[in-house]
């Protein structure tokens, strides 16, 4: 970046919390209105940094054997998130009581909104594109073999024996092999010869899992704002919130700190496109399926869309669903090698395990809290998950966008691995109910076009 702009230096992580912090109450702080829920929304998104920067702080301290206190450093992190999930959760959970939604637009109009995050998102990019990617970014795009290797490293600085399900956690990795294909061509046509030692082999699958980390990440935080200006055009029917949402997304320091993870914006995009295209239930059935295999958890919002969708479409949601699944299978069916490969995909993407006590990270690491307490949060979050079957009675789309939110929330508390540091899977639907209008009349059964074969119906009728 720096041949571009001379002498461009990265900000700092701490020093872009607070200047995207006063940002921030620049451009969405209601100064006429001090006492208003927008404001207090905005500082419960800002309280959101202090416990990333915590956490990040005592990563980069472990890995340089640095503070003596960095294990409580990191408790106080995720401790500090845990308790700004909670306030979250419960905001997004009365949500769809709040009727009265005074229009509250920012303090910039909407060209200078516009230039604000197309300017954020190209440095983003270009930060994602120059930047140095993490052993853990690139697991997602590692080769089958480079992953087994990697697994098998763990294995033996270990005393037990760690699987993929261990190391990874539920979800289905194989789903990073799709942008990859176009990657690997473009590379070979690029190289000057091809390789022959193993050594040549081997640095060349890492090129590609790195080019690859950085075409989905963009991808992905493309779709995102994207699909938050799509939302707020045609479903809020208010643009400038549309924008407003796009920009407070990337504005946020966890934007400019995970942007290049794929295992945090994929599914979050996937998600956001399922609201933007939530009219052709069999295209948001495909999404929320895609979501489900890539990290697992969203099979968790099964009943309450297909509660959204029962008065009309609910049918062609689960072929959509059911469509995503099975291609995701086949797929890995094909890839896996052999059957007993094939089976342990099949059961880390459909997360088939008790729920396990150890090799855990996050705040249930070892020393943290017992992890014997995520047996009844895990419990609590399905009755929570059954209960939008019945609850709320009427599904407009303000309901399915804050309790979607929701159980993305809620899957933060009982995540094994660095729960409550996967703020993007619902960061953009959270942005969206705080922008967005009265939604009462949103509903499937006026906004859902009839199928061919209920209008076939129909008409014989």
């Amino acid at each position: 970046m720096s041949d571009i702009l001379f002498q461009y230096e990265r900000v700092n992580p701490t020093s872009w919390a607070y200047l995207s912090s006063l940002l921030l109450l620049a451009l969405f702080f209601k100064f006429n209105r001090v006492f208003s829920v927008r404001n207090i929304d905005l500082f419960m998104l800002i309280a959101l940094a202090p416990g990333l920067l915590l956490v990040l702080y005592s990563y980069e301290q472990e890995g340089l054997g640095g503070a003596v206190n960095v294990v409580e450093i990191q408790k106080l992190g995720f401790q500090w998130l845990f308790a700004v999930g909670v306030i979250i959760l419960i905001r997004l959970l009365i949500d769809p009581a709040m009727v009265r939604r005074p229009l509250l637009d920012p303090n910039l109009n909407a060209a200078g909104l516009a230039f604000l995050g197309s300017s954020l998102l190209f440095f983003l990019m270009a930060n994602v594109v120059t930047g140095q990617l993490a052993q853990a970014d690139l697991a997602p795009a590692l080769p089958a073999a480079e992953l087994k290797a990697h697994t098998a490293k763990i294995e033996a600085s270990s005393d037990e024996t760690l699987d993929t399900f261990d190391t990874e956690g539920p979800g289905y990795w194989l789903l990073y092999l799709l942008p990859r294909i176009s990657t690997q061509t473009v590379i070979d046509q690029s190289a000057e010869a091809p390789p022959e030692t193993d050594a040549e082999r081997l640095q060349q699958q890492q090129r590609v899992g790195v080019v690859t980390t950085r075409v989905v990440a963009i991808i992905s935080q493309v779709m995102i704002v994207v699909g938050l200006v799509l939302v707020g055009a045609w479903h809020f029917d208010n643009l400038v919130a549309g924008i407003a949402a796009a920009v407070m997304y990337l504005l946020l320091p966890y934007t400019a700190k995970w942007c290049g993870d794929p295992q945090h914006c994929l599914p979050a995009s996937l998600l956001v496109w399922a609201v933007v295209l939530y009219r052709r239930p069999m295209l948001a059935g495909i999404l929320i399926g895609l979501a489900s295999g890539t990290i697992y958890y969203p099979f968790f919002l099964l009943p309450l869309w297909c509660s959204f969708y029962w008065d009309r479409g609910v049918k062609r949601f689960a072929t959509g669903f059911m469509i995503a699944i099975g291609a995701l299978m086949i797929t890995m069916a094909i890839t896996a090698g052999s059957p007993d490969r094939f089976l342990g995909h099949l059961r880390q993407m459909f997360g088939i395990r008790w729920p396990r006590l150890e090799h855990l990270q996050g705040i249930w690491r070892l020393g943290f809290w017992n992890p014997v307490y995520r047996i009844p949060i895990i419990i609590a979050f399905s009755a929570l998950a059954i209960s939008f079957i019945v609850w709320p009675n009427r599904k407009n789309l303000g309901v399915l966008i804050s309790c979607t939110a929701a159980l993305m929330v809620g899957a933060q508390f009982w995540q094994p691995h660095e729960g409550g540091m996967f703020v993007a899977w619902y960061l953009p639907l959270l942005l969206l109910t705080i922008f967005r209008p009265n939604l009462e009349d949103r509903i499937a059964a006026t906004m859902v076009r009839e199928s061919w074969w209920e209008q076939r119906k129909r008409r014989a009728t």
